[in-house]
């Protein structure tokens, strides 16, 4: 993931990552970044890619809308319109 890219995922999910965690798993935008590397997030720029990745990982996703799929624990609407999904 490029360094732009990485930066903008970070803080998104530093700032939203009580939707997949119950605790805090990072606390500062750097240790986002490393967890983010650590766990293979992937970064998406639509939801139809987000479908075919989640399809391929072996999630029954055929039956979600759009919007339902956006609302899944690991994904993440980033600010710039892109996805992200981190697998918790």
């Amino acid at each position: 993931m490029e360094e732009n890219m990485l930066e903008e995922c970070a803080r998104v999910f530093l700032r939203d990552q009580g939707k997949l965690f119950d605790e805090p798993v990072a606390d500062t935008v750097d240790e986002a970044k490393e967890f983010l590397e650590d766990c293979f997030a992937q970064c998406f720029d639509t939801i139809k890619e987000v479908r075919e990745y989640l399809s391929e990982e072996g999630m029954d996703v055929e039956s979600l809308s759009d919007e339902e799929l956006e609302d899944e624990l690991e994904v993440f609407k980033l600010d710039n319109g892109k996805y992200l999904v981190v697998e918790g």
